[in-house]
């Protein structure tokens, strides 16, 4: 564990358990953040959970997860009460990060019964984009945010391309991204910045379960210059690089971490 700066402040992650988010609690911890993560898992995937907790625990950092929906405003109020409990008059919450991969995966057009309904629309929107509005606002209504506070969101490529069946998602990660934009401008009288993460095609859970993946992840890796996927702990180490004091000038951005897939699409 080293000194950056970090040691004994907190983060807090939305979509906790696996991927981006997982990846980034461990690299936090690393760096002696403690960890309040968020995550929705049903009983089959728990001992996962589990040992990811019992993994960053056993950094020395304290870890508290939460199996609920980041959606849901009554759960979100729940756990910001224990999130000002255990801060007390302690580090407040440095980090905020915002990997939340659900939503609806279907056409715009075509036989009714397959395709996005208002409710699949909204929903996705709300999980995916507008949700860390809602986070951020009760983190600094209740003054939990650190003073040089750090908001990251995740963002992919998919924001301002299209694939098959991902429109609801793009719409998303369209919002989300001018919602960093319009958080940055806000949030910067205090000293806190917001960026969002666009990661290249990475392996995870939520990429699997768009259809025709296999061919995203062929193209992405035949056109990388790096000659691979990016990983979660690529993008981890990025955002505990961007947590760290010296990053307090950048602010309002899209950040590629991507290995250069981007330049050459």
């Amino acid at each position: 564990m080293s000194d950056t700066g970090l040691n004994g402040s907190w983060a807090l992650i939305l979509g906790a358990s696996s991927g981006f988010g997982a990846a980034t609690a461990r690299a936090l911890a690393r760096k002696g953040v403690n960890i309040f993560g968020v995550h929705l898992d049903r009983k089959a995937t728990l001992p996962q959970v589990e040992a990811l907790v019992e993994e960053l625990e056993g950094t020395g950092v304290r870890v508290r997860y939460f199996n609920v929906n980041a959606a849901d405003e009554a759960k979100r109020r729940e756990v910001l009460d224990a999130v000002a409990a255990e801060c007390g008059e302690g580090p407040k919450v440095r980090v905020l990060m915002h990997s939340l991969a659900f939503g609806a995966l279907r056409a715009f057009v075509g036989d009714p019964a397959e395709t996005l309904t208002k409710a699949q629309m909204e929903m996705t929107l709300d999980v995916m984009a507008h949700s860390l509005v809602y986070w951020t606002q009760d983190l600094v209504a209740r003054d939990l945010f650190d003073r040089n506070g750090r908001v990251f969101a995740m963002t992919s490529s998919g924001g301002q391309r299209v694939w098959a069946y991902y429109g609801a998602v793009s719409a998303a990660k369209a919002a989300l991204e001018s919602h960093i934009r319009q958080l940055a401008l806000e949030l910067a009288p205090r000293g806190i910045t917001a960026n969002a993460i666009r990661a290249g095609v990475t392996d995870t859970p939520a990429l699997r379960k768009i259809p025709g993946h296999e061919q995203m992840v062929e193209v992405a890796r035949s056109r990388n210059p790096m000659g691979r996927l990016t990983t979660p702990e690529d993008v981890a180490e990025a955002i505990a690089l961007l947590s760290e004091p010296a990053s307090h000038w950048i602010t309002g951005n899209v950040i590629g971490v991507d290995g250069g897939e981007d330049i050459t699409g």
